[in-house]
């Protein structure tokens, strides 16, 4: 079997920058990596999930594959081979997982396993994109790989699968679903993390966005525009009142991926940050560093992101949230014009929430960051 450094001389297209001994760190986002570091600072958490691998199907899932799906290797789907080796030798994964494909007509890849993490694509997605969207697919998939994804990933379908057994049981679910529930939370952010490494093995940011761009139209290129699919995200995130606030929030829970073109706003503001510029001049994070990581630095970059977001947010609840924070005046009426969608019949009570007041002035800087 060829080496990942050969198969990548393979590869017709351009020269891809290298990041020897790269830490997942490096491009995961700052709720998913305060996750992941307080988890590898665990005592024993490794040695409870080797423990919870007998109970989850892990080996009847890799039989699965094994037996009913076809397996990339130098004799097939060899060009899906070569970008996977392509990936593992730019994100310095020492081992190349296996990877699958599964006939289904859904677009749609993951990443599994307790032991070794398992690369499964449907030929949903492999009919659907073209080899530079592909390789930041398969780049995303590696990146979850190399995060440790894949453990709570297979953790998060054991539980949904369990608790839809146990539905019927009075109160016997309540449990599992909240944790369910926190698992998808935490995965819609790791989500954005391994797109972060997709890009960072494509290194093409038009392929990233055309890739999304499939995902949520079809292949129908000719009829899409990727700032218009941009638009749709900003549109999105600032309009309507409270109720469609809270109606985003319903929408988004039982999902394990966050809405595509959500995703493809977050990848792009990425790609034009300082800390992706540094990554690509090779300047980043180290494997052999991660074990000197502080749990709490992790948590405070965390904490500020998140902080950052509510205050920069276009979001009607995000704003109504900063105001509180920040000690705004008439709440009430607030309140009251948000969820009512109504706002200046009565003088200017609602006018410091709309466009004219400070809060509009920070739409640009958002969009811009």
């Amino acid at each position: 079997m060829t080496s990942s450094h050969e198969s990548q001389d393979r590869v017709p297209s351009r020269q891809r920058k290298r990041f020897p001994g790269i830490s997942s760190r490096a491009y995961e986002h700052p709720a998913d990596r305060s996750a992941l570091v307080a988890l590898r600072k665990l005592s024993g958490f490794d040695t409870v999930f080797k423990a919870l691998s007998g109970l989850l199907p892990e080996r009847s899932l890799r039989l699965l594959f094994l037996s009913d799906s076809v397996r990339v290797s130098d004799a097939q789907f060899t060009h899906l081979n070569d970008m996977l080796r392509d990936a593992c030798y730019i994100l310095d994964l020492e081992k190349v997982p296996p990877m699958y494909v599964n006939q289904d007509p859904k677009p749609n890849a993951m990443c599994i396993g307790l032991d070794e993490p398992i690369i499964v694509v449907t030929t949903g997605l492999v009919e659907l994109l073209d080899e530079e969207e592909m390789r930041a697919v398969i780049g995303h998939e590696v990146g979850h790989a190399l995060s440790g994804h894949a453990v709570y990933r297979t953790i998060l379908l054991f539980l949904t699968s369990l608790a839809l057994k146990v539905a019927w049981i009075p109160l016997g679910n309540v449990a599992i679903m909240a944790i369910v529930t926190a698992l998808r939370e935490w995965f819609r952010k790791s989500e954005l993390s391994a797109d972060r490494a997709g890009l960072l093995v494509g290194q093409d940011i038009q392929a990233s966005m055309r890739g999304l761009m499939k995902i949520a139209g079809g292949n129908h290129l000719h009829e899409m525009n990727v700032d218009a699919f941009l638009a749709q995200a900003d549109e999105y995130e600032k309009s309507g009142d409270l109720r469609d606030s809270v109606l985003k929030i319903l929408n988004v829970l039982p999902r394990s991926h966050p809405f595509t073109t959500v995703r493809a706003a977050e990848l792009k503001k990425w790609s034009e940050t300082r800390e992706y510029q540094r990554i690509m001049d090779g300047h980043y994070p180290r494997r052999d560093e991660d074990k000197d990581t502080s749990v709490t630095d992790s948590f405070k970059e965390s904490a500020s992101h998140y902080a950052d977001s509510v205050r920069n947010s276009k979001d009607p609840l995000m704003k109504l949230v900063g105001d509180i924070a920040g000690g705004a005046g008439d709440l009430g009426g607030k309140l009251r014009d948000k969820f009512t969608g109504g706002g200046g019949a009565k003088g200017g009570s609602a006018k410091p929430s709309g466009t004219e007041g400070p809060e509009g002035s920070q739409g640009p800087s958002a969009e811009g960051s």
